[in-house]
């Protein structure tokens, strides 16, 4: 088997000298080559086309930011963002990366840190073997609009809320569900994404920023709201308990917490078949579980499809547990919910 061909990009010295080192540690790693701007990275993977690239954000020359939007648009390579991004902008650079097409993020190391060397190895190598796709971000022409119409949406009662679960991808594949709602859009939408700190703490206000609806994190005890998005909050599980949500930590589930998979169980229980689910792109199992028991209380229920997948992980299970109702590209999730707040329109096939 041959190595896996690593390319570094990052503008400090010191980081990348370390980084170079730890990757020719493993003989299952070859380093092809190092760059310390965006505008390098470009040429360098042109030239070498690596398996995988771990890319810093902040750069002189050419950001981290402006280099994922051209890779992703023209050789697309499977991206690891490597980031000490602590303040609000440069925390907003590493979302808008994501949602260009990076596929996940971890902190530099701090001096003295356990085990940042194995999982830094291990996010490479993992990343690597996501098949990535063309991301048209970072071209000037938009692709064609879809001919067919979204699916409708046919409720069995009146609706209670959304829930929406995602993971690898899942920034770029909310702004687009998200962003065709309307403003007035009638229900409230509970949100699980896999986002580890310290990158999870900006992240409603970045998708805050690319909707028209209210975004903003979830808070222990407060009572259900009429409307408006509301995210889990890094490292804590989010339910609903009768009215009131319910954050807490607790065991993770499939490695994850926040977990998809308690989001929507609880819903099960509340809601029945008063809920929407949407399990959205996302390395994994999260959700799936969570999703036959909601659909198993009668709740309406909606997976990405495998083509506009990031990664057809978490949908791929629900799809194979029979948990999914409908299965439906990205860009019909938005439109059919968007129907819901067209109660007139509702049981239209």
């Amino acid at each position: 088997m041959r190595p896996l061909r690593v390319l570094v990009v990052e503008d400090s010295l010191t980081v990348r000298m370390h980084l170079c080192e730890l990757l020719a540690s493993d003989p299952a790693i070859e380093l092809v080559g190092q760059a310390e701007d965006g505008k390098q990275a470009i040429e360098l993977c042109q030239a070498l086309r690596p398996d995988v690239i771990s890319l810093d954000m902040m750069m002189p020359v050419m950001s981290g930011l402006a280099a994922t939007e051209y890779i992703m648009a023209y050789c697309p390579t499977p991206i690891l963002v490597v980031s000490s991004s602590v303040n609000r902008g440069e925390l907003f650079h590493t979302y808008d990366a994501l949602a260009a097409g990076a596929l996940d993020v971890m902190e530099k190391p701090l001096p003295g840190q356990q085990g940042w060397e194995a999982n830094y190895l291990a996010m490479l190598k993992l990343v690597a073997r996501v098949k990535v796709v063309t991301h048209l971000r970072g071209r000037s022409t938009p692709p064609p609009p879809r001919a067919n119409p979204p699916a409708a949406l046919t409720p069995a009662r009146p609706l209670r809320l959304v829930a929406l679960g995602a993971s690898t991808g899942g920034p770029r594949a909310l702004v687009e569900v998200l962003g065709a709602l309307p403003v007035d859009f009638p229900l409230p939408l509970l949100i699980v994404i896999h986002i580890a700190e310290p990158f999870g703490s900006a992240f409603a206000e970045w998708l805050n920023d690319h909707c028209a609806l209210g975004v903003r994190l979830a808070r222990h005890g407060e009572e259900l709201p009429t409307r408006g998005v509301l995210l889990a909050p890094p490292d804590q599980h989010l339910q609903l308990r009768g009215r009131q949500l319910v954050c807490e930590q607790g065991p993770a589930r499939q490695f994850c917490r926040p977990s998809v998979d308690v989001l929507f169980e609880s819903l099960a229980q509340e809601c029945g078949s008063a809920a929407v689910a949407v399990l959205l792109t996302g390395m994994g199992q999260d959700g799936a579980r969570g999703m036959l028991a909601l659909r198993t209380a009668g709740a309406l229920t909606i997976a990405q499809d495998e083509t506009s997948c990031v990664v057809y992980g978490m949908p791929r299970e629900a799809a194979q547990l029979g948990a999914a109702q409908r299965i439906l590209p990205l860009d019909e999730i938005g439109p059919a919910l968007a129907a819901l707040a067209h109660p007139g329109k509702r049981g239209v096939s």
